[in-house]
């Protein structure tokens, strides 16, 4: 049984590696990674996968199973070549205080959330896709290599993270990016995308004349929405 149940973990942990590295990929050709970097995590019992660091700017997010790194819960590599990302401290921590509600973490460099990023503004919701995340805050800065910037990401995300179990919460780095934790990868994966695509929206919709920040036009949709569910 000990050795049936050892394989189990192997087969789990090698098919999370291949999905860590297929869902790079496909964030990297959708413009929510780039070759600057951002990252990729996903619990598994005790240990966690991570995408190694340089993942963009050697790699270009075309991993390789092996290439995904296989740590503790303490951040000792077990398997994988290369150097840990500057940002696993933040994973480790969010995997420490909300791995009961989530598994995945992706941070991105999402091109549209940097926007809001290099302002150190937060994302106020304006479609309906991102209502359940709320607004994503903009935390006080911290280099990416830092222990404070975990200290930082988790208390932007504690406030939020019953949301988790939903589907993701998630704050912007000033400066840097947006770090998402969902319930799985794929849930942050989408929130990811959501949140991107909600930026855009705001940045365009201003373009054609829109409040600042569309806080009118959220309004009006806060109030379309609860109409209809009365």
């Amino acid at each position: 049984m000990k050795e049936q149940s050892s394989m189990n973990d192997t087969n789990n942990l090698n098919e999370m590696r291949a999905f860590i590295a297929e869902t790079g990929k496909r964030l990297f050709d959708r413009h929510l990674m780039d070759l600057a970097g951002g990252n990729i995590s996903v619990r598994v019992g005790e240990l966690v996968c991570i995408s190694p660091r340089y993942s963009g700017m050697r790699h270009h997010w075309n991993l390789r199973p092996e290439d995904v790194m296989v740590i503790d819960m303490n951040g000792t590599i077990l398997e994988g070549a290369g150097e840990l990302s500057r940002e696993s401290k933040v994973h480790l921590k969010l995997h420490h205080e909300f791995g009961d509600m989530g598994t995945g973490i992706v941070h991105s460099h999402a091109r549209n959330v940097l926007v809001f990023a290099a302002m150190a503004r937060s994302l106020p919701p304006v479609l309906e896709a991102t209502r359940k995340f709320g607004e994503v805050p903009v935390i006080d800065y911290a280099p990416a290599h830092s222990a404070q910037l975990s200290e930082y990401v988790a208390a932007g995300i504690r406030p939020n993270a019953e949301r988790i179990r939903k589907q993701a919460a998630g704050v912007i780095a000033p400066y840097h990016g947006v770090f998402v934790m969902g319930k799985d990868l794929d849930a942050a994966a989408d929130a990811v995308e959501r949140l991107d695509t909600n930026a855009y929206c705001i940045m365009m919709g201003q373009m054609l004349g829109g409040s600042a920040m569309l806080a009118d036009e959220r309004a009006q949709m806060e109030t379309a929405i609860t109409t209809f569910d009365k």
